[in-house]
């Protein structure tokens, strides 16, 4: 794992990134507004296991960052018209 690294992205930087990389192919998982949160959740860990293991973030970091607003609720999120829920 990253212990002491001399240089790490931030918590912010981090959440922008998986904003545009991870939560697009989320969204596209998710209809008429329904808001996946267990699975975001996890991408979200997925993510910050990534970020620890390529050392962007500290071991300090990837236990300590809380999870993202993104991951509890989509302001931004439009439903595809048309579309019925899952269920």
């Amino acid at each position: 794992m990253a212990k002491n690294l001399d240089r790490v992205i931030l918590w912010e930087q981090a959440v922008e990134m998986f904003e545009e990389t991870e939560l697009p192919a989320i969204r596209e998982t998710e209809r008429n507004g329904y808001i996946d949160k267990p699975m975001r959740r996890e991408a979200w860990n997925n993510w910050t296991d990534m970020l620890c293991k390529t050392e962007l973030i500290s071991d300090w970091q990837y236990e300590n960052w809380n999870q993202p607003e993104c991951c509890e609720r989509d302001v931004s999120f439009k439903p595809t018209p048309g579309t019925r829920p899952l269920y």
